[in-house]
Formats: C-alpha cells, sequence, structure tokens
C-alpha cells in the first residue's frame, strides 16, 4: 500500500463530509420556507440522531459514553443542535444562502480560539493570520449585507450567532473525541431534537407538510449525521488539524450550490469577503507544527491501531486493527509534526 494511501483517505472522508454539510445549507432555507425556526431544528436533529443510532459500534471497537458524560452531553446538545440549528433556521429566511454559507467559515474561528483561550491550543504567526482574514471576511459580508437593507443584515447577524455556538458544541466535544462517534451523535441529536420539539410545541409553530418534513429529515441525516460522521473517520485517517482545514472548504461548496440554485446575490463585497476567507483556510491547511515534547504517562481507552508511534502495548493473542480497550502510556519524550489530538494535548 502506497505511504499517500492513509492521507488520500482523510482527504476524501473530510471533503465528502465537507460536501454534505455544505450543500445542507441553501436546501435548509428553501425546505425551511414557512416553518418555524425550532420545528427545523428538530427536524434536522432527529434525522442526524437516527443515522447516529444506525451506526453503534460494538464496545470491543468504540469506547461507551460514560454517566459523567451526561453534563457536557447537555451542553453540547444546547449549543449544538438547540442554538446554533435554530439561529442558522431563522438568520436563513432572512438572508441570502449565499452570504450565510460563507459566514459558516467563522465557526473554524471561534472553534480556533476558544481552543487557544481553554486548553492552550497552539496559534502560531500563520494561524493568527488565517484568523484575522477569516475575521475581514466576515466583515465584508456584514457590509454586503447591511447595504441591502435591515432584515438582511440582521439574518446574516443571527447565523454569526450560530457559528459560535458551533464552536462552543466543537470545542466541549473535544473531550468526548475518544468515545463511539455513532453514540454521541445519536445522544447529543436526540437531545436536541426533543428540545426542539418542546419549544416548537411552545411555540405553536406550523406543522411541516408531509414533503418538507421528509425533505429535512434526509438533510439532516445527511447533512449533520452522515457528515459528522465521515468527519470524526477522516480525523482517525490523517488528524484533527488537516480535517478542520479541509472541511473548512464547506462553506464555499455551498455558496457555489447556492449560486447554482439561482440565488443571485453576489456583489463585490461578497465576493471579496469570499476571497478573504478561502485565503484564510489556505494559510491553515499549511501550517505545520512540530517541537520536542513530552508524553506523560496516561490511562484512557478510545479506539486505536497499533500503526502509529503512540500505541506499542501488546496483546495476546494478537490483535490486528482498529480496537478500542482500557489501555497504559508511558512517558515519551519526541519531536514529530503533530495535531492537538488525544495523545498532544501539551500546553505552548
Amino acid at each position: 500500500m502506497s505511504n499517500n494511501a492513509p492521507a488520500l483517505r482523510g482527504g476524501l472522508l473530510a471533503l465528502m463530509a465537507a460536501a454534505l454539510f455544505g450543500i445542507s445549507t441553501p436546501l435548509v432555507q428553501r425546505l425551511g420556507v414557512g416553518l418555524g425556526a425550532f420545528s427545523t431544528a428538530a427536524l434536522l436533529y432527529g434525522g442526524a440522531a437516527l443515522v447516529g443510532a444506525f451506526s453503534l459500534r460494538p464496545k470491543e471497537q468504540e469506547a461507551r459514553v460514560r454517566r459523567s458524560d451526561t453534563g457536557r452531553l447537555l451542553a453540547m446538545a444546547l449549543f449544538g443542535a438547540v442554538i446554533g440549528p435554530v439561529a442558522l433556521a431563522w438568520g436563513l429566511q432572512r438572508t441570502s444562502g449565499a452570504s450565510a454559507s460563507l459566514m459558516l467559515t467563522l465557526e473554524a474561528l471561534f472553534t480556533a480560539l476558544l481552543a487557544w483561550r481553554l486548553y492552550g491550543e497552539s496559534m502560531d504567526r500563520r494561524v493568527w493570520l488565517a484568523m484575522l482574514l477569516l475575521l475581514a471576511g466576515g466583515m465584508a459580508l456584514v457590509l454586503d449585507q447591511g447595504m441591502a437593507g435591515g432584515v438582511q443584515l440582521m439574518g446574516l447577524l443571527v447565523v454569526m450567532l450560530a457559528t459560535a455556538a458551533w464552536g462552543v458544541d466543537n470545542t466541549l466535544s473535544r473531550a468526548l473525541a475518544e468515545r463511539d462517534p455513532g453514540q454521541v451523535v445519536m445522544l447529543k441529536a436526540a437531545l436536541g431534537a426533543s428540545l426542539t420539539t418542546g419549544l416548537a410545541w411552545l411555540s405553536n409553530e406550523p406543522l411541516p407538510g408531509w414533503i418538507a418534513a421528509l425533505g429535512l429529515l434526509a438533510v439532516g441525516a445527511t447533512g449533520y449525521g452522515v457528515s459528522l460522521r465521515l468527519y470524526l473517520l477522516a480525523q482517525r485517517a490523517f488528524g484533527a488539524a488537516r480535517t478542520g482545514s479541509v472541511f473548512a472548504f464547506a462553506p464555499f461548496i455551498g455558496a457555489l450550490f447556492a449560486f447554482a440554485l439561482g440565488d443571485r446575490s453576489a456583489g463585490a463585497l461578497m465576493m471579496v469577503g469570499g476571497l478573504l476567507m478561502l485565503c484564510g483556510v489556505a494559510l491553515h491547511l499549511a501550517e505545520i507544527h512540530g517541537h520536542e515534547h513530552v508524553h506523560k504517562p496516561m490511562d484512557h481507552e478510545h479506539a486505536h491501531d497499533h500503526s502509529d508511534n503512540h500505541h506499542k502495548h501488546s496483546h495476546q493473542p494478537t490483535v490486528i486493527g482498529t480496537h478500542s480497550h482500557w489501555h497504559h502510556h508511558e512517558e515519551v519524550r519526541h519531536s514529530h509534526a503533530h495535531v492537538p489530538d488525544a495523545h498532544h494535548q501539551h500546553v505552548h
């Protein structure tokens, strides 16, 4: 097998995840016409919960969610499956699909800033410049929609709120990265769908028609459920940083899809904003981070194999391929390019 095979597989998985999430945004805008924001969010995450339920893995292959994770899961559901999709659904009905898609690029900005502030993840000059380009692109989009009218601007600002909520969700979910992704998706999505269904009922939102309901369930299953599953598999294939950088192309895929569906809202400022954001994504993709670091002794459980340099324990009988169990890591000092995954969470 070629040495580039894992990177190629990871890149393709991340690109498929980005494409599914990207095209979901203009579809949600169309299918959600006449529906309340709570109903739209409930259907999207209802579809994602179904995907999570059908993708559960045996405990021998993936670590289980624990009772101590309950509080974190509730917070993830609140920010990622309630505030985020409700704000997106509300904003999409009041701004252009292309500008809303591009604004979703700011999710990477909020995620990086929160990870830097709360976990001490590295932010070198290249990454800071990439973040500034993303911010400048977002400001250009705000100016573009501000010139189109107050309602358009308010819609875009609420979409920005969705990106901030998903940034919080991404930061919270870091601690559950070693659990079964199917179980995490199922529990988070089911909690979110239950909460938004209750809010839709309390708000007396109109019931969706069968076509809209089935359409939004399908979009939730693919654009949120399957997309997240592919994203997690890509992370295991070639790392969190590269996966996140490839996935950051999702908003641009969404904007192109919106144009294909007939969105003609693109102006000079939107084009400038999109170009600035694209440059920011490209800079982040080119990041290389490596230095001498120490792995302190650690005991944990997660899916792994023995093809990397961090899982050298033995099995009787020998185990081949990905598996999950409680295992121990001895202290190791070495130097190599790395990303802030479960084995590289040192402070810089």
